[in-house]
């Protein structure tokens, strides 16, 4: 049975997830602080944490940031605010989705069992792509890749994103391809995230490799891999 963490201040709120989510047959926690959240994260493993952004102690983003230094658990995102720029701002520091209060809890359900879906190990599935690409190695079983024999601290998203594009070097993605390899569907606006997620996976690469560019920018089309850096 997978286990969510609830980690939210308002009880109400609370009580109406708890309810959908046992109700499409999860385990769940509750807990209305960040810091109970974060040692709690530390010491026993869940499936997915749904973080609320405005939390009494700790701010949801805050929170985020501090437990993808240990874990990448994945996490959805409730605020009350729904500008771009917070959207933008929560998927790149490491969240897998983003939902704008009010919303309805079995559509939180849904969002749950779609993420839980897509990031699961599938034992049958063939490798994607060869155990070493160019100046990366790839590790699919454990959602791992290494560049210039260094691991790299991706996200999911990230991860998934890297992995497309080295399955067919030179190939020009879109954007709307890329979604699809997220398992994203177009219509929840992420177009332009890919961007943000293109651009956290050039920034952790230039650590490693600071002059390599292996990420090709194709205007108007979208991106691709070169394996020669």
């Amino acid at each position: 049975m997978p286990k969510v963490l609830i980690v939210e201040d308002e009880a109400a709120i609370a009580d109406t997830l708890v309810y959908a989510l046992q109700a499409e047959g999860f385990a769940t926690r509750w807990l209305e602080l960040a810091g109970e959240a974060l040692a709690l994260l530390a010491s026993e493993p869940f499936d997915l944490v749904i973080l609320d952004v405005g939390l009494a102690d700790i701010s949801g983003f805050e929170a985020c940031k501090r437990l993808r230094q240990f874990s990448e658990v994945p996490v959805i995102f409730l605020t009350a605010r729904s500008g771009e720029i917070d959207r933008v701002v929560g998927l790149e520091i490491g969240a897998d989705d983003y939902v704008v209060k009010p919303f309805s809890p079995r559509e939180v359900a849904a969002r749950v069992k779609a993420i839980l879906k897509r990031v699961a190990p599938r034992a049958t599935a063939p490798p994607q792509v060869a155990a070493k690409q160019g100046p990366f190695r790839i590790d699919s079983a454990r959602c791992q890749i290494h560049f210039h024999e260094q691991l790299l601290p991706l996200t999911h998203h990230e991860f998934r994103l890297l992995q497309t594009l080295l399955a067919q070097p030179g190939r020009v993605f879109s954007r709307t391809q890329l979604l699809d390899a997220l398992g994203v569907a177009l219509e929840a606006g992420y177009e332009r995230n890919i961007d943000s997620h293109i651009k956290g996976l050039r920034a952790k690469m230039r650590e490693v490799a600071p002059a390599a560019k292996p990420i090709q920018t194709h205007r108007g089309l979208g991106y691709s891999c070169c394996l020669v850096h």
